[in-house]
């Protein structure tokens, strides 16, 4: 779920020698490893979404409790994630996160290559799928069995626009000021703060989108909505970008100029 870097030179290293660059992901790192990080982070993440979705209608049947237990646990689920796997693969998890870093890096140098990201995608698109079948199956669900909950409906749309470009300007802002060590915390409480606050409850993300369109439970989404969704989740990433350009690149600029 992040674009990983780390902002100061490690002990021992000269300050010297080229360093990586804000948004780069792990050096060193065989792509083989980055892909297994991807893949088994979103499928633990999709697993905490939609197993914590089942037991929380299994436990009550206020929706707003639902709602509650499964934000709760996905904030939780999220924040250690990134952590354990950031230094591996920077803990994407999200096909959108993945090609903001390659389009950025584009210029900038530094960030997942089109080859890391050609391999990224699939394996988070996997990881989400499996996911959702593992938590179906540790609930004693049918496998897979595609949700019959429709989210097509313009408002939710309009949610997700707002809930992708939130977390896009949130992770791609914390690299423009070397605060990436903040993202555990901060992209955990950003999306259990879009649960409530986007129409949608904050999906933001394609991969995790259809893997959730394999359960037929609280957090699914039915196969017709997914279009419409991962559409607006593009839209989205756009405009985070966008707004990362117009708020924090220019201070950069100015940052950078000699003092006189």
């Amino acid at each position: 779920m992040t674009a990983t870097h780390e902002s100061a030179a490690e002990p021992g290293v000269s300050a010297d020698e080229p360093q990586p660059a804000p948004g780069a992901t792990p050096p060193r790192t065989p792509l083989v490893a980055k892909a297994a990080a991807e893949l088994v982070g979103t499928a633990a993440l999709v697993a905490v979404v939609v197993g914590s979705g089942i037991q929380a209608t299994e436990l009550s049947q206020d929706v707003g409790v639902q709602l509650l237990a499964n934000s709760l646990a996905t904030v939780f689920g999220l924040g250690v994630l990134i952590t354990l796997l950031g230094p591996v693969s920077g803990a994407h998890f999200n096909p959108v996160v993945t090609l903001a870093e390659w389009w950025t890096a584009r210029r900038a140098g530094a960030g997942v290559t089109a080859r890391e990201a050609a391999v990224y995608v699939p394996a988070q698109i996997v990881g989400a799928i499996a996911g959702a079948v593992l938590a179906d199956a540790m609930f004693g669900e049918p496998l897979v069995k595609w949700s019959t909950h429709d989210r097509s409906a313009g408002h939710l749309l309009l949610g997700e626009v707002v809930a992708t470009a939130g977390l896009i300007l949130l992770i791609f802002g914390l690299a423009s000021t070397d605060r990436l060590r903040f993202a555990p915390v901060a992209v955990a409480s950003y999306i259990g703060a879009a649960y409530w606050f986007t129409s949608s409850t904050s999906f933001a993300n394609p991969a995790v989108t259809i893997g959730r369109a394999f359960t037929d439970t609280f957090a699914g989404i039915a196969p017709g909505s997914v279009a419409g969704f991962i559409g607006m989740q593009l839209v989205g990433a756009v405009v985070g970008l966008a707004l990362v350009a117009l708020i924090f690149l220019p201070g950069r600029g100015e940052a950078a100029q000699p003092a006189e």
